[in-house]
């Protein structure tokens, strides 16, 4: 049975942010609110936990399209190849914020994504999701959470998002009403950025 945890996004409780990071540590899987759509994540060290994501959504671990969901850009270096001025310039100006940047795979990506040759990197603009990366003190693995019905393609309403998952995931936070809307994906591992699909950011900024 996942436990329901109320976190107010204005200002998160330190001491549930470190009790949901212990369950991260130790395997454990959760749903939490970014600044699109609710997100199902793990901690991106925890091999058991990643098979978990992988076997919930259906698909092969080594073949998954998972997120990375950083706190911000100090990490990138371990798990993206260097990159070039002008692509940092469109991360800085984007990030944090409601876009999913595909960025080429460095050699020191966790074992299961080695094969990968590019990575999608989230820095969500919500204070619950990046408090939470902060304690964890690496990426969180995410995924975003389908509704079964193609008309609510998102559940954005947490007390049924934690009737629907109360038997497959660990904890469900509830931070308040999520947006029905996904990120928008843009590709920068080759010299064009090329948009994959149009969400919720903004395209002007580029």
């Amino acid at each position: 049975m996942a436990e329901f945890i109320k976190i107010y996004p204005e200002n998160p409780n330190l001491k549930q942010i470190q009790k949901i990071v212990k369950v991260l540590k130790n395997g454990g899987l959760i749903i939490y609110p970014t600044d699109t759509v609710y997100g199902l994540g793990c901690d991106i060290t925890n091999v058991k936990a990643l098979e978990r994501i992988a076997r919930l959504k259906g698909v092969k671990l080594e073949k998954s399209n998972f997120s990375f969901v950083c706190e911000d850009l100090s990490n990138l270096s371990d798990y993206v190849k260097q990159i070039d001025t002008t692509t940092f310039k469109i991360l800085k100006r984007a990030l944090p914020g409601p876009y999913t940047f595909i960025l080429p795979g460095s050699k020191n990506l966790p074992n299961p994504f080695k094969k990968r040759k590019t990575v999608g990197i989230r820095v969500p603009d919500n204070s619950i999701a990046l408090a939470l990366v902060a304690a964890l003190g690496n990426p969180i693995v995410s995924t975003s959470i389908r509704d079964d019905d193609d008309v609510l393609e998102y559940t954005t309403d947490p007390e049924l998002i934690h009737e629907k998952w109360d038997s497959r995931v660990d904890i469900v936070i509830d931070g308040g009403y999520g947006d029905n809307e996904g990120s928008t994906i843009i590709d920068l591992s080759d010299d064009e950025p090329i948009i994959i699909r149009e969400g919720k950011g903004s395209l002007e900024i580029f």
